[in-house]
């Protein structure tokens, strides 16, 4: 008799191995209670997967039908709409106009995106270095501008740059040899979308600061001092040990400032209100609603929809593959 044989009891031998001598049968059975608990995180989250369903995913799905049908104002009106196929997508691919707008919002998304990347990490990294009464002094002013919607930012930075009483011509028109007093921002493309990323980055900046200082948290100070003591200076720090300790939450900004860039809309459309040449200042957002709602052709928006969809997703991913990364370490 062998010595395993001696030290297992014949009973328990058998329980161990099961009734057929498998040991792939000696998998301990749940109880009812516990297979309940298994069960139950899908249950918990069902409620918001429902509501996202019928928020979210129903008017994508009638987006999506809408761009392979030729959809007008008699269909709005009741009239059946006519199952046209790849037509309205070849009809925006194929359009000029399409990829101007596309490359200029691309561009737009791209010059916003760094520079609000970038003040937001700078004031993150002042706050460090801050007194409590002047950090939450900062952070009041912060949390003002990101609590401001975005229409009503747009309206004040409108007043702001008015041509006749814009505070920000009279300032500079005191500096010697400036005399802008009765120059219009908007008129200009390029100026046009100067001021544009002023607001757009204004109202961007408080989200990025508070998350990139929420992450300052992760950094070693042990690691910041040793480097520090061995004459690395600030740039060099921030390069070789607070970018790579941050990098998961560098790229959950940069995903989400894109999406939020690429499709912004309010403030372009409320400063063309205002005195913006709509031809040449036209970003994506607003020309899906130009060719849906102002020229009635929904079929063609939503094929221009459903590619903005596309590219937004493809952003998304890249956020939704970094969240599964951090949760497998």
């Amino acid at each position: 008799m062998s010595v395993a044989q001696q030290t297992i009891p014949p009973g328990q031998n058998e329980q161990l191995t099961g009734a057929g001598g498998d040991p792939r049968s000696a998998a301990p059975r749940l109880s009812p209670r516990a297979r309940r608990a298994r069960f139950a995180p899908a249950f918990l989250v069902f409620p918001a997967i429902a509501v996202l369903a019928v928020v979210i995913g129903w008017p994508l799905v009638q987006l999506l039908i809408m761009s392979f049908q030729e959809y007008g104002r008699a269909q709005v009106f009741g009239a059946p709409a006519e199952f046209v196929g790849l037509a309205n997508y070849l009809e925006v691919l194929t359009d000029q106009r399409f990829w101007e707008v596309m490359s200029r919002s691309i561009l737009f998304c791209v010059v916003n995106v760094v520079i609000s990347v970038s003040l937001g990490t700078l004031i993150a990294l002042l706050m460090q270095q801050l007194s409590k009464p002047f950090k939450l002094l900062l952070s009041i002013g912060l949390l003002l501008a990101w609590a401001m919607p975005a229409l009503s930012a747009t309206i004040v930075w409108g007043w702001l740059f008015d041509t006749q009483y814009g505070v920000i011509n009279y300032v500079l028109s005191q500096l010697p040899g400036v005399d802008l007093i009765g120059h219009s921002w908007l008129q200009n493309p390029l100026s046009f979308f100067a001021v544009a990323t002023v607001i757009v980055t204004w109202g961007a900046v408080p989200f990025i600061t508070f998350t990139v200082f929420a992450g300052l948290t992760q950094v070693s100070e042990e690691m910041l001092e040793a480097a520090q003591l061995d004459g690395a200076g600030a740039v060099q720090r921030f390069r070789l040990i607070i970018a790579p300790t941050m990098r998961s939450v560098f790229v959950v900004v940069i995903v989400l400032s894109v999406i939020w860039d690429l499709r912004v809309f309010t403030q372009i459309f409320a400063l063309q209100g205002i005195g913006g040449n709509v031809r040449e200042t036209t970003t994506i957002g607003v020309y899906i609603y130009q060719v849906a709602l102002g020229g009635g052709d929904y079929g063609s928006g939503g094929a221009i929809a459903v590619i903005l969809v596309l590219l937004l997703f493809g952003a998304a991913f890249v956020y939704i593959r970094q969240n599964l990364k951090e949760e497998e370490k």
